[in-house]
């Protein structure tokens, strides 16, 4: 008697809506500081039988825990705290020569005669945006009662192993959640033409952050950034699904930190079926979501395929006089 193969399944993933004001359509992206706003938790109700002293944060944390526990064997809840890199030398040259100009000429070279972007690093203001973050952090932990990260995983461009660094390195962080970051390809920006979103080596990025951890299978030069077309909407959701389906297969921990983009970030959120929500350079969201093992194919809709033909550049109209 021949035996049959297993059904195909995958993880469909969702957003857990209702506990924080950034998935809230009333909350305004452009005008939220997550940093006066209890990083955006909604007050909550506390248990009858939970003690008097605990904070909002210790009362998330317990309804996370529940549903975990009631959870069947194919279901699991993360808390993604999704933090955006501070501001980069690129965003300061975008600003400069506008967006139509940067993204026709700029962007496709490595800097300018004053100053490189590719593979871009922070500004004196984005380290700035990273200790605020780090402080808000110290913030949360020590009197929100905020769980800290259990893992760390970091996109591999300089601007966020930068920021990552400068925000949890010195915070006094519980034994048990040390900051050991893994650096995981998938979690960069769009990827392509634009020499700022090009990483530099695996011999540069263990050099300069030599306690980051930089998995096996990690290329010594970037495998997938190309000069002739940028990555699609379509593929940059394939790629982080399959980012979010390595960090939910392989790790087990609830509460966790990805330091990116504003791009994959916004992939991110369309693959969870958050809300579009921009954050601003330094920004942190948390997402509280569900993933669950589903018997099927993956709808390419959902993350599961690139239809898109990357972008080429877009042509220039004009130049900008004097720059």
């Amino acid at each position: 008697m021949s035996s049959q193969a297993a059904p195909p399944t995958y993880l469909q993933y969702s957003t857990v809506l209702g506990y924080f004001l950034q998935d809230d359509p009333d909350t305004d992206a452009s005008t939220f500081d997550y940093t006066t706003t209890n990083f955006g938790l909604k007050p909550l109700s506390q248990s009858p039988s939970s003690p008097k002293t605990e904070t909002q944060w210790q009362i998330f944390a317990d309804i996370v825990a529940g549903l975990n526990r009631a959870a069947g064997s194919n279901t699991h809840y993360k808390v993604l705290f999704l933090g955006r890199h501070g501001e980069g030398v690129h965003n300061v040259a975008e600003a400069y020569y506008g967006t139509p100009m940067w993204d026709c000429k700029y962007s496709l070279l490595p800097g300018n005669t004053t100053t490189t972007w590719s593979d871009a690093h922070l500004t004196a203001t984005g380290i700035t945006q990273a200790h605020l973050a780090r402080d808000t952090w110290a913030h949360q932990l020590s009197t929100e009662k905020t769980p800290a990260p259990q893992s760390y995983y970091v996109s591999p461009l300089d601007r966020c192993l930068a920021t990552a660094r400068e925000t949890f390195s010195t915070l006094a962080l519980p034994a048990d959640c040390p900051f050991v970051p893994t650096v995981k390809e998938f979690l960069r920006e769009t990827t392509g033409l634009h020499t700022c979103d090009r990483r530099s080596s695996r011999t540069y990025i263990h050099a300069t952050y030599p306690g980051y951890v930089i998995p096996p299978e990690f290329a010594e030069e970037d495998p997938l950034w190309s000069p002739e077309e940028r990555e699609s909407d379509s593929a940059l959701d394939a790629r982080v699904t399959r980012l979010l389906d390595d960090v939910f297969a392989t790790d087990r921990n609830t509460w966790v930190s990805f330091t990116s983009h504003s791009g994959a970030i916004a992939g991110l959120l369309r693959v969870l079926g958050h809300r579009a929500f921009a954050l601003r350079t330094g920004a942190v969201l948390p997402v509280l979501v569900r993933a669950e093992i589903v018997r099927g194919q993956r709808d390419e809709r959902e993350g599961g395929g690139s239809g898109e033909v990357g972008m080429r550049p877009p042509e220039c109209i004009g130049e900008v006089e004097g720059k």
